[in-house]
């Protein structure tokens, strides 16, 4: 899904706050890395959380689709006396990496990295105009495919869903409109038509364009399907005893999260007024709270982390399932997926 989201990002203005891991303490804690565990980050970015397992001894696979971040990890990979392999690949893929039931530990930190936030040549950010783009892999569909191609009701469903945009109708309409005689190919262009469309308000914290971007970005990297399918991977590649720990930035992920442990938690859900369903065998027990955010001194010192949420869960010596993404309820969106290919 990502470079690694736990290297803070930016401020709600956009603008730059320096690399801190997310929730670090709370993330070591959780997995209890020592010598002689084999932890896997599927979000090593700028290398945060693996830096630490490393620092207690543990050995690391760490995975990014970012081939800038793993080019700049490499300087880690040779201080770390064998103990990193570094492995450019989509964390969805995690499984493909290890011997089933190989993994003592887990760690997803999901969403877009600060490098790929600072770096105007991405186009994830309007902070910093540059190219329409947004792709963490460098390779497929671009956010420029998606705003010049896709019909204004698909554009609708995106910004709707996956931005939670109240707008998205009427600023998909004013791009379809736009773009008949002016392709959108910067960030700061289309950032400026959503504000002419939405204008901004003096009580708003955010810029108008910040939902729709962040659709654009899930869309373009498929952030919502990469997360569902990691999670079924890292229940087939823990052993027993094995923790999976989740960190998550906004509404959308942690929802997916949160039904994937309700789900593989064994416990019967429903109503005395329905048939009784066979209980399923429990796949993952809660480890600590069942959601864990940051104390108040940490939000003081890295305000991204005021949005994060942590979710754990330990492997149980139970089969692992088949993946089901009918638990997720995702929107249905693969036949736009295709557009610019």
């Amino acid at each position: 899904m990502a470079a690694n989201q736990g290297e803070a990002a930016t401020e709600p203005e956009g603008g730059p706050v320096r690399h801190i891991p997310v929730l670090l303490r709370q993330v070591v804690e959780a997995l209890e890395p020592r010598s002689g565990k084999l932890i896997l980050d599927g979000t090593f970015g700028a290398g945060g959380y693996t830096s630490a397992l490393l620092a207690q001894g543990a050995q690391v696979l760490a995975l990014d689709r970012d081939p800038t971040a793993i080019a700049a990890g490499q300087r880690l990979v040779d201080a770390s006396e064998g103990r990193l392999t570094l492995v450019h690949s989509q964390f969805s893929r995690l499984a493909d990496h290890v011997a089933p039931g190989g993994l003592d530990g887990v760690v997803l930190d999901i969403g877009v990295s600060s490098m790929q936030i600072d770096e105007a040549e991405r186009g994830f950010s309007f902070q910093k105009n540059g190219p329409l783009d947004m792709r963490m892999s460098a390779e497929g569909v671009s956010a420029a495919d998606v705003v010049n191609r896709a019909k204004a009701g698909d554009l609708t469903r995106i910004f709707g869903f996956l931005g939670e945009e109240r707008q998205a109708g009427r600023i998909a309409r004013a791009i379809e409109k736009r773009r008949a005689s002016e392709p959108f190919t910067t960030t700061r262009d289309l950032a400026n038509l959503v504000e002419s469309v939405n204008p901004r308000k003096a009580k708003d914290k955010i810029h108008p364009a910040t939902r729709v971007f962040q659709a654009l970005r899930i869309f373009v990297n498929d952030e919502l399907g990469e997360l569902a399918q990691a999670l079924f991977a890292a229940e087939r590649a823990l052993k027993p005893g094995g923790r999976l720990v989740v960190v998550t930035f906004h509404s959308l992920e942690d929802r997916i999260v949160k039904q994937f442990f309700a789900d593989r938690s064994g416990k019967v859900s429903g109503s005395r007024h329905m048939p009784m369903v066979e209980a399923k065998p429990a796949i993952f027990e809660a480890l600590g709270k069942s959601v864990v955010i940051a104390d108040d001194e940490e939000a003081e010192t890295n305000p991204r982390v005021r949005s994060a949420k942590l979710r754990a869960g330990i492997r149980t010596d139970a089969a692992a399932q088949p993946a089901d993404l009918s638990i997720f309820d995702l929107p249905d969106l693969a036949s736009l997926a295709k557009m610019g290919a």
